[in-house]
């Protein structure tokens, strides 16, 4: 594959996941607002999330560790090599050992439960025996959801390597929807149980949308052939030798995540619903911009590899870095500055009130600031995985969580002495801690492909920053003028003046990447 079809195809796949992923954000903002309408930011929902927390982390742990850095680029190399066979055997193994695994610590974890909730999890909300017991009950039932989605994001792999991208990208809002509906249907009779529930129903449609599009493959007969872990198959212990780094790597990150939660859990009731809102926010536009190129890319970064194509990966990363920044920081600044009027429309109702309104703003402010260092980091560790280069990452990542503990420590402390809502601490810390594995990843990955076009990404930086200002400064204004308005105007007025002026500057700049897109957009109307 040529540099250019390369880089195209990527520009394509990015698009089709762009917006399938989109879809996804918008069901998940659907489901935000239901489910602050139902349940504000109260205890129970703070219990919900905390046990949430348990089933993510095994998830993760098992199976985004394997498939993310160890599985995807494996399997994609033995697709380019046209070796099938060992490829679709690699996959068969690989899911009877996720399910295993998945299943046995979902067991252990339900059998210890009142232990991890007391001592690991949310030590804050045992001082509670309601709400302790409420905890246990809402970790157990949505420990189900562990295997589905294990299995689930194997099918996502198996797919993406097969350059199928459409159908895995709408996973997260079929996700969504069952979330949907168990605060719809079946909280009114269960009340946070059927919220509990609703996670299992969306896991259950994540798993079963992907079948149909991966029993449409060659070769799908051999992943259920028959039962095997592989342990003598050498691409199998490449998965394993690779996950291990990994798995460490998450657990770090996983670690952070709980002792956020630990510590918001001693904070003022909302602070946990408070966090995980104002990340939700954040990582919903990070993922239309900076997933759904990390998956797109994948494939093409591992084919790239394995055929030995070094200059080709090159421009497509500095490509792909240039184009994520473009989005990533007007972003940013977008959700910075009108982070309260977005909030308010859409969730200030029922059981949410304005106090809720300023917990979550609060925390959105400080992660927002850091959605740039999480949009580079989501490219460059995939360039590391499709390297099959799991340690690098991990021992980078883990140096940077390690200072995420340290700095929520210190941030908690200086926002109390200022007066500041202490939970804004943490976010803050996750932003800088981010911001600075991002750079030292960029700074490895540089030397690594004897540069990455530094002149190239670092012309898109100032041109994307020229713009955020121009942006910034109307958004200001706008807010400025209508601060007497509904949410409901200022927000989507804001969004349009804010992109408007944005989009305008990287024109009058003749931006490329701007100018390829309208150029493909008059193309394509042309045809039609």
């Amino acid at each position: 594959m040529t540099e250019s079809n390369a880089n195209k195809q990527i520009a394509r796949a990015t698009g089709t996941v762009m917006i399938a992923i989109f879809l996804g954000q918008i069901t998940g903002l659907i489901r935000g607002v239901i489910v602050a309408r139902t349940f504000g930011a109260s205890p129970e929902l703070d219990a919900f999330f905390a046990a949430n927390r348990v089933s993510e982390t095994l998830f993760l742990l098992v199976a985004g560790g394997a498939l993310g850095s160890a599985f995807i680029p494996t399997f994609t190399g033995l697709l380019a090599k046209d070796d099938k066979a060992s490829a679709w055997r690699l996959a068969s193994a690989i899911a009877n050992a996720v399910t295993l695994t998945l299943s046995l610590l979902a067991l252990l974890v339900a059998f210890f439960a009142p232990q991890v909730v007391r001592y690991a999890l949310a030590p804050g909300l045992s001082n509670d025996p309601q709400l302790f017991t409420l905890t246990i009950s809402l970790l157990r039932i949505q420990l189900i959801s562990t295997v589905l989605f294990g299995l689930g994001g194997l099918f996502v792999g198996i797919l993406n390597a097969h350059q199928t991208f459409l159908v895995p990208a709408l996973t997260p809002a079929l996700y969504q929807l069952g979330i949907i509906f168990g605060a719809l249907v079946l909280a009114p009779s269960m009340g946070i149980f059927g919220l509990a529930w609703g996670v299992v129903i969306g896991a259950a449609l994540y798993l079963l949308v992907q079948i149909p599009s991966l029993a449409k493959l060659p070769n799908f007969s051999l992943l259920t052939s028959h039962f095997s872990l592989g342990l003598k198959d050498s691409n199998v212990r490449q998965v394993l030798t690779l996950m291990g780094p990994r798995l460490l790597g998450v657990a770090i990150v996983q670690l952070n995540f709980w002792v956020n939660t630990w510590l918001a859990s001693q904070m003022v009731s909302g602070s946990v619903t408070g966090l995980y809102y104002g990340f939700s926010l954040m990582l919903m536009a990070q993922a239309v911009i900076a997933q759904s190129a990390a998956i797109a890319v994948m494939p093409t970064f591992s084919s790239q590899h394995a055929l030995g194509q070094k200059d080709e990966m090159r421009s497509s990363l500095a490509a792909t870095l240039r184009s994520v920044i473009l989005l990533a920081l007007p972003a940013s600044a977008g959700l910075i500055l009108l982070r309260r009027p977005l909030i308010s429309l859409l969730y200030q109702r029922g059981e949410f009130d304005s106090r809720a309104v300023e917990i979550v703003a609060w925390a959105l402010l400080w992660y927002a600031a850091g959605m740039v260092g999480h949009a580079i980091m989501e490219i460059l560790t995939r360039a590391f995985y499709a390297q099959h280069d799991t340690k690098t990452p991990v021992i980078i990542g883990t140096v940077a969580m390690a200072l995420n503990i340290v700095f929520s420590i210190a941030f908690i402390k200086l926002f109390e002495f200022i007066g500041w809502m202490p939970h804004g601490g943490l976010a803050l810390a996750n932003s800088l801690a981010t911001a600075l594995e991002a750079i030292v990843l960029f700074i490895v990955m540089q030397k690594r492909l004897n540069g990455i076009e530094g002149k190239f990404i670092l012309r898109g930086i100032v041109s994307a920053a020229l713009g955020v200002f121009a942006m910034s400064f109307a958004i200001f204004s706008w807010r400025y003028l209508g601060q007497e308005f509904s949410p409901w105007i200022i927000t989507p007025v804001g969004v349009i003046i804010g992109g408007g002026v944005y989009f305008a500057a990287l024109w009058f700049m003749r931006v490329p990447e701007l100018q390829y897109m309208v150029n493909g957009v008059l193309r394509r109307l042309k045809r039609s």
